[in-house]
């Protein structure tokens, strides 16, 4: 036989051998589509919790009135409570209060849960050390303003 016979011959046996292989293997899966996800809410930062309880207009009011009132000798301010989240309903929130910075001590004025992960805020009840949502907390000071006698309303406007 000749070289060229030869060589032939190898090269056929060698194609079928690699078609053989391929035979045995299962072509690879079309790749998945990527999973439809909701967009992640993006985590507020503590600073701008803080500036979204002073965005409210109870906060600015309750600040005008205590600096008017003190002649700019005391300022509202938002303070933590406790670094440490504190969790409702598998929801993380920041401690903060709303407060009288005095130079003798702080007054507290009100205390709010604002949520690392969306828009919400609520507020503390201490008296009954439950916890309100912002729309029905203002409802509730809205009607003790209503019912607190007209000389008590001028003093806290007036100073």
């Amino acid at each position: 036989m000749s070289a060229r016979p030869v060589r032939l011959l190898g090269a056929a046996f060698l194609t079928l051998c690699a078609l053989a292989a391929c035979k045995g293997e299962k072509p690879a899966p079309p790749p998945k589509p990527a999973a439809v996800q909701a967009p992640a809410v993006p985590t507020r930062t503590r600073e701008q919790a803080i500036a979204a309880l002073m965005a409210l207009p109870e906060l600015k009011t309750w600040s005008e009135q205590i600096e008017k009132r003190s002649h700019g000798a005391v300022h509202g301010a938002v303070i933590e409570d406790d670094p440490n989240p504190r969790i409702i309903d598998g929801r993380k929130y920041y401690q903060l209060s709303f407060v009288e910075d005095r130079k003798q001590n702080v007054h507290r004025r009100a205390s709010f849960l604002v949520a690392q992960q969306g828009d919400d805020i609520l507020v503390e009840d201490a008296e009954t050390d439950t916890v309100q949502s912002l729309a029905e907390w203002r409802r509730n000071i809205r009607k003790v303003e209503r019912t607190l006698p007209l000389t008590v309303q001028r003093r806290r406007s007036c100073g």
